[in-house]
């Protein structure tokens, strides 16, 4: 991965960059109910993870915000030309682990990547974050509840790192419908750019039900 450094004093929000910066909490988060029932009922027809199906959109979808790149580094902002994705894995004795993916290939080879990647971490839990830990998206998922709003631990001092999480999927007038939140640091995102994630998103679900994904 390589990065750039921003030069926030030429950036048009540096003003809200600096005001965000003297809050104790300068986080700011949205839970959308994502319209997933193309992608669900593909999944099911196909055999395909729906869990791996929708973290592939959501990495795919925030690396297209550069806004969701950027990390503050002491005194610096940088911006990753990509970020990888590290979410939670579910354990037998009722914890979890971190799993670090790209989503930086074709879905078709993405399926078995995350796979052997999920096998792997299991083997040899850990809740380290890696090598270059501010690059990530952090991902979580709460499949046994269905949710309107979502709280999530930040720590003090704030980071920079997005958060992704999602739940469980419900019916609503014939659809099938994902809650699913994003949590950033205000001081590089503002609403339009979770807007712009999400707007995102919409558009890898979709993409995923087209046989053109597999070559991309």
């Amino acid at each position: 991965m390589n990065w750039r450094i921003v030069d926030m004093s030429r950036e048009p929000r540096r003003d809200q960059f600096a005001y965000f910066q003297t809050l104790a909490n300068p986080y700011v988060g949205v839970t959308v109910q994502v319209d997933v029932t193309e992608p669900a009922d593909w999944c099911r027809e196909t055999g395909t993870s729906f869990f791996l199906a929708v973290l592939y959109a959501a990495a795919r979808a925030a690396n297209g915000v550069p806004e969701l790149r950027r990390r503050i580094r002491g005194d610096q902002v940088v911006e990753y030309d990509r970020c990888p994705s590290s979410h939670t894995v579910a354990l037998p004795d009722g914890t979890y682990c971190y799993c670090r993916l790209e989503a930086d290939r074709p879905f078709a080879d993405f399926l078995p990547y995350a796979a052997a990647e999920q096998a792997r971490v299991k083997e040899a839990p850990s809740l380290e974050d890696g090598e270059d830990g501010e690059s990530l998206f952090f991902v979580s998922c709460v499949p046994w509840l269905s949710y309107t709003a979502l709280t999530q631990p930040t720590p003090t001092p704030a980071d920079s790192n997005p958060r992704i999480t999602w739940g469980r999927w419900h019916r609503q007038e014939g659809r099938i419908l994902l809650p699913m939140t994003l949590l950033a640091n205000h001081a590089l995102v503002d609403g339009i750019h979770i807007a712009r994630f999400y707007e995102n998103l919409d558009r890898e679900l979709a993409a995923l039900c087209s046989r053109e994904r597999t070559t991309d």
